[in-house]
């Protein structure tokens, strides 16, 4: 008879913890008996059906909520997940937009929409997490894209972001690994959710046909990666960007 699941117990923070790709982390770790506190913009019914899964699953889910492109809301998710839970052991930076548009058409305010969330949000989250991030022990994992090292022609801001995102996840293993705390990112190519919808309609064909496994990536194809990164299975791991992408790279 085997014992409990490593993870059981644990105090999980998912941004973007609602839908698409978040939304299955934050279902996979519940499922192994994490605690989730689950950050989005608002409350919606997208959120209550996370909540009321992880409920079904036997563990505790809260939702809190924050824009992170804010940095003081960022501040105040973060402080709600560690109100009812007390301390955190795992953070995962899920939340991020994708937004594409030709070079010449990108304008500061268009940058900043980009980049305030996924890379100062990213920050934002880090920051306040870092005092209430078990150590030694605690686990960070950053979303980067599979963009930010094949990109495409309309999507230089966002690719940019995510290089962002990957290199400060190296610099960030440097710096908290003396304190017993990993960061590690993935860096996922085209998966199937609400997100891709247009991209998988206007080039679905092509990225089956480059995908050496021969289908779209589904959520689940991610959030079993998160789950071990977060695992004692990857306590060596740390610095390291994961393109989780069925092969195209």
């Amino acid at each position: 008879m085997s014992g409990a699941h490593p993870l059981s117990g644990k105090t999980v923070l998912v941004t973007g913890g609602s839908r698409g790709i978040g939304a299955a982390i934050a279902r996979r770790f519940a499922s192994v008996g994490s605690k989730l506190a689950i950050g989005c913009r608002g409350k919606s019914a997208a959120a209550a059906e996370v909540l009321d899964d992880i409920a079904t699953m036997g563990t505790e889910g809260v939702a809190v909520l924050g824009d992170i492109a804010d940095p003081e809301a960022a501040r105040a998710m973060v402080a709600q997940a560690v109100q009812r839970f007390g301390h955190l052991d795992v953070v995962v930076n899920c939340a991020g937009i994708s937004d594409h548009r030709p070079f010449e058409a990108s304008d500061p305010a268009f940058f900043h929409a980009i980049f305030d969330t996924n890379v100062l949000g990213t920050i934002a989250v880090i920051q306040a997490a870092l005092p209430h991030l078990a150590a030694p022990g605690g686990r960070i994992i950053n979303f980067s894209s599979g963009l930010a090292t094949r990109p495409i022609p309309g999507t230089s801001i966002y690719a940019a972001s995510k290089a962002a995102v990957a290199a400060l996840s190296h610099a960030l293993a440097k710096e908290f690994g003396p304190r017993g705390i990993t960061v590690n990112t993935i860096a996922p190519g085209v998966i199937e959710t609400d997100m891709t919808t247009g991209i998988l309609a206007e080039r679905g064909q092509s990225i089956l046909a480059m995908t050496p496994l021969g289908r779209i990536g589904q959520p689940d194809d991610i959030s079993g990666v998160a789950l071990f990164l977060a695992s004692p299975d990857a306590g060596w791991l740390t610095g390291r960007t994961f393109i989780v992408d069925g092969g195209v790279s």
